[in-house]
């Protein structure tokens, strides 16, 4: 998630709009830079790395005027460097814009607009906005603006300022947060609350579909149609470290709230309005992907369930063998790769060291590799041949929550493109996975829904020293997953198993009381999950049930039930992880634990 910010008001705003980046550095960047309406022209200064480079090139040449925007970007298209750091402006040099989210399009409109003459300098999807607005531009900024957002398909938070209009700040948004903040003689714009919060706590939010002229002494907010509408201005009243979390109490809670939204931004031009899987990225022939027999997921961690999660998926679409592996076992067993093998590497950061070593191995014996990465420019996303990028934003919380999900997310998309190109999926078998994945964002809002009575739940099962977790199929793989967070954040025991292993040796283990997580999502196990189910009742053991709503029985063999959305089996590991990661917070909570920086652990694992 980028950083916006923007100022209108009648003093120098450039070390305004820096301090305000720097209340947005907690959520991740890679680059930074300003745009400054200076007398009859614009300045921009932009730097790779932290805001303190960006200060260091203002220190003796800083812009003098009273209008700016800045930014902080993470990159999601082209690698971080100058050029691609934002504002980015027209071929004159007369209008920047900073931009939050994703034109889908946005090749497309480059492609046109080269066509007319225009020159881009950088690889990013943000710059064709201020060419658009140049192109469209005939004496009023605004109704250029209003235009130019009639071309844009995707996602976007923007701020825009020109020498044509020295005083006005233009703001607009469709799908990316931006909220104004007010005072009677200067306004703002920032893409999340705590940049304003030295400023004033009057903060209007802007809704999809508004667009705002700012000025010094004055906000108008209209629909981009030019329709007026009121927005409510409303009093701030968290302190600066809660509103870095959107007034959440930790990072982890935000960004579990934050999974509709990631899941969305990772599908976004990648499934087609007539049902079908477009990754453009991935550029491994026709021929290449016919000639695969085997596949083989590496990671590590989190992205190792992840992994297990794809395995089930790929196997059951391709009618291929899938093996995930442990990156730091993989390397060290001298499997058997050729030129027919394809190799995905699964990686929050895209340095994780055992992943790493594990494709370059692989890539030694003749293998392809792919990469499925949350960071544009880490060096995975150099370094293998292909790249996935899971656009879940930066996430803060040493646990993860959001980049897990969209890891799922990537590896069905991947799945789903292997299959069509392999011809493995009828054209109606794609378009029903693709509509389950559309409803995947709503599906997720509705389960957070379940936040309260897991809460609940947390703390009458919090008191135990043990804990195990049970699944069958893609269940066991998020089993494993939902016991990796409980141990990373509470410091529980936990153990998971898959459900028909219990009474091969783990069963002796069952004791009165002992807390019991089983998911029931997947209907083709149901049955036997339940029967596996009564064998750890039988014992005694304290049962949550994580179940489909509309499941008949699971309620009545369970000590607690909890119901989430009915999805299609294979994409229900999305929303079944989600109790799991509440629970898991909510037990950590409970038992007073430092849960964005849990004890011994490390968000990126960069050595073995």
């Amino acid at each position: 998630m980028c950083g916006i910010v923007g100022f209108a008001g009648r003093r120098d705003c450039a070390g305004t709009l820096v301090d305000q980046l720097s209340k947005l550095e907690y959520r991740g960047y890679d680059s930074a830079g300003l745009a400054v309406v200076q007398g009859d022209e614009l300045v921009v200064t932009r730097s790779v790395g932290k805001i303190c480079k960006l200060q260091d090139l203002i220190k003796d040449h800083c812009p003098n005027g009273s209008v700016g925007i800045a930014h902080t970007r993470w990159a999601t298209h082209g690698p971080p460097s100058t050029r691609n750091a934002h504002p980015h402006e027209d071929c004159t040099g007369s209008i920047a814009v900073v931009h939050n989210g994703i034109i889908e399009n946005y090749m497309e409109l480059r492609n046109h607009l080269q066509a007319k003459g225009h020159i881009f300098k950088s690889e990013t999807d943000t710059e064709v906005i201020p060419h658009l607005i140049e192109q469209e531009y005939n004496g009023d900024l605004v109704a250029a603006v209003r235009q130019a957002l009639t071309h844009l398909h995707g996602s976007y938070a923007i701020g825009v300022v020109s020498k044509y209009a020295p005083g006005m700040l233009i703001a607009a948004r469709k799908d990316s947060p931006l909220v104004i903040g007010v005072t009677p003689t200067e306004n703002y714009i920032a893409s999340d609350i705590p940049a304003l919060l030295g400023y004033t706590r009057d903060v209007v939010a802007l809704e999809d579909g508004d667009l705002a002229v700012i000025f010094p002494e004055s906000v108008e907010i209209t629909r981009f149609n030019g329709d007026p509408v009121t927005r409510t201005v409303f009093q701030v009243t968290w302190d600066s470290a809660a509103a870095e979390k959107s007034g959440y109490d930790h990072f982890m809670l935000k960004e579990i709230h934050e999974e509709p939204i990631a899941v969305q931004d990772t599908l976004r031009g990648r499934v087609t309005e007539d049902g079908s899987v477009c990754l453009d990225e991935i550029t491994l022939t026709k021929e290449q992907i016919g000639d695969f027999d085997r596949i083989f997921i590496v990671a590590c961690g989190t992205a190792y369930y992840a992994g297990c999660v794809g395995k089930y998926f790929m196997e059951s679409i391709l009618g291929m063998p899938v093996e995930v592996d442990l990156a730091s076992e993989f390397r060290y067993r001298d499997p058997v790769l050729a030129p027919k093998t394809l190799v995905i590497g699964v990686s929050q950061s895209g340095e994780t060291a055992d992943t790493l070593a594990a494709l370059r191995m692989s890539k030694e014996k003749g293998a392809a590799t792919v990469g499925v990465v949350n960071v544009v420019g880490s060096t995975m996303s150099r370094e293998a041949d292909n790249i996935l990028y899971t656009r879940a934003g930066p996430e803060i919380c040493v646990a993860s929550t959001k980049a897990y999900v969209s890891q799922l997310i990537g590896l069905y998309l991947l799945g789903l493109h292997l299959a069509h190109m392999r011809g493995a999926v009828t054209p109606e078998g794609e378009r029903e996975l693709v509509r389950g994945l559309k409803a995947l964002p709503d599906l997720l809002s509705r389960t957070l829904e379940t936040e309260q009575e897991v809460a609940q739940i947390a703390e009458e099962l919090a008191g135990g020293e043990h804990c195990f977790y049970l699944g069958r199929g893609m269940d066991f793989a998020v089993a494993m997953e939902g016991a990796l967070k409980l141990k990373e954040i509470s410091y529980v025991h936990a153990e998971a198993y898959a459900a028909g292993e219990m009474k091969h040796g783990p069963l002796a283990l069952i004791t009165k009381g002992m807390p019991v997580i089983c998911l029931v999502t997947q209907d083709h196990v149901r049955d036997k999950m339940l029967s596996n189910v009564k064998e750890v009742q039988a014992r005694r053991a304290k049962v949550l049930a994580i179940a489909k709503q509309g499941d008949p029985e699971t309620h009545q063999v369970a000590d607690y039930t909890v119901n989430i959305p009915a999805g299609l089996d294979v994409f229900m590991p999305v929303l079944a992880v989600v109790p799991l990661q509440l629970l898991a917070y909510y037990a950590a909570r409970f038992l007073g634990r430092d849960i964005d920086q849990p004890r011994n652990l490390a968000k990126s694992v960069t050595v073995e």
